[in-house]
Parts: structure tokens; C-alpha cells; sequence
């Protein structure tokens, strides 16, 4: 079972080779990574619960309208990565700078790949044009070795390979960069959502409500 699977790769590969040459192999390997990179990014995401922050908003918004008991419930039932950090901010120990840096630190691992994914999908265009060189200098070697005796199917058949890797380089890039650009645009929704938590619990909104008692009070006293 193995030998044949084994067998009907090196054929694969070895039908790729003639296709397109070394450039479009290397090019096939770059889209199983990718591929392999994009499936653990959606893992990682659903696994951190990215997007999926309703408890954790019903606890802001707790918070923000001064019930804090009700705001500590709704967190214990967030199942958020961003959870840490919003507890650590309704402690009160913690300044601005230093919850950004908690926040930042886990945004950082689940934007870790994103490198990876920019630069396939800038190189692999590059790639699939260097290889459409390659393919036509070889094309015209063999219009040169042939002399007067010029068949144009040889000219027309290394073109064909030679443009191939170009078509290859683009079918890698192109869905790896809508890919990505999700991606990012999700990262950028997790920042807006976690400054707006962060800010609110740091600054709620009847703050002020809280204050003009305590000041009542102490004067009363006074």
C-alpha cells in the first residue's frame, strides 16, 4: 500500500515537472504549506473564540452601567482569549499601558503565520514570471538548435509550459491573499472591540453618578 502510494506521487511529481518545470513543483509545495498554515489559523481562531465575545460584551456593558456583580457573572461565562485581560482591568490594578501590553501580546499569537501568508502572496507571481523566463530562454534554445528546419510546435509547446508557471504562481497568490485579508480584517475588529472593553471599564460611563454621592456625603459629614 505504501510502495503504491509512493509510486503514484513520484509520477505525480515527476507529470508536474514536465508540465512546468522545478519552478512549479516548488511552487505546488508553497500551496500545501499555505494550505496546511490558513487550516491551523482557523483552528486557532475558532479554538480562541475570535469573534465570539457575547459574554464578554454583556460583562462590559455591565460594568459600564455601574452593576459589577452582574458584570463578573457574564465574564465566568465568557469563554474569550481577551477574558484575562478584561479581568484584569475590572481589578483596577493595572494601568493603560500595561493592559494594551496583555492585549497585544495575544493578538501577536494569534496574528503569528500572517508574515508567512504575505509573502507567498507577493512571491508567487514573482515566482511563476521567473519561471515563464526560464521556460521561454529554454524555448528559444530549442528554436535556435533547430536551424532552418524551425518547427513551431517546439516554439509553441515551451511557451505553453512557460506560461503555465505563470498561471500556477497566480492560482497560489490570489486565494492566499483574500485569505489573509480576512484574516486581518477580523485582527482588526478583535483591537477595536478589545479598546473599547478595556476603555470602558477603565472609564464607565456613570463614573461620574458614583463620584457626585461620595462628594454629597462628605460634605454632609462635614
Amino acid at each position: 500500500m505504501i510502495d503504491q502510494v509512493s509510486t503514484d506521487l513520484r509520477g505525480l511529481l515527476l507529470e508536474l515537472y514536465e508540465l512546468g518545470g522545478p519552478v512549479v513543483l516548488i511552487l505546488v509545495a508553497v500551496s500545501v504549506v499555505t494550505l496546511a498554515v490558513v487550516l491551523y489559523k482557523l483552528w486557532q481562531f475558532r479554538a480562541a473564540g475570535v469573534g465570539r465575545h457575547k459574554a464578554l460584551r454583556h460583562a462590559v456593558d455591565a460594568w459600564d452601567a455601574g452593576d459589577e456583580a452582574r458584570a463578573r457573572s457574564e465574564l465566568a461565562r465568557s469563554k474569550s482569549y481577551l477574558k484575562p485581560v478584561v479581568e484584569l482591568a475590572m481589578t483596577g490594578r493595572c494601568d493603560t499601558a500595561r493592559l494594551d501590553a496583555e492585549a497585544e501580546t495575544r493578538f501577536a499569537k494569534l496574528e503569528r503565520g500572517f508574515r508567512f501568508l504575505d509573502s507567498v502572496a507577493q512571491l508567487s507571481p514573482l515566482m511563476g514570471l521567473f519561471g515563464t523566463v526560464l521556460g521561454m530562454i529554454s524555448a528559444f534554445q530549442a528554436l535556435q538548435d533547430a536551424g532552418s528546419q524551425v518547427d513551431p510546435s517546439i516554439l509553441a509547446g515551451g511557451i505553453w509550459v512557460a506560461l503555465m508557471t505563470t498561471a500556477v504562481g497566480l492560482a497560489v497568490a490570489m486565494p492566499t491573499s483574500v485569505v489573509l485579508s480576512w484574516f486581518e480584517t477580523r485582527m482588526e475588529a478583535e483591537r477595536v472591540l478589545a479598546e473599547k472593553a478595556l476603555r470602558s471599564i477603565q472609564s464607565p460611563s456613570n463614573l461620574s453618578e458614583r463620584a457626585v454621592p461620595a462628594a454629597e456625603r462628605s460634605l454632609a459629614h462635614a
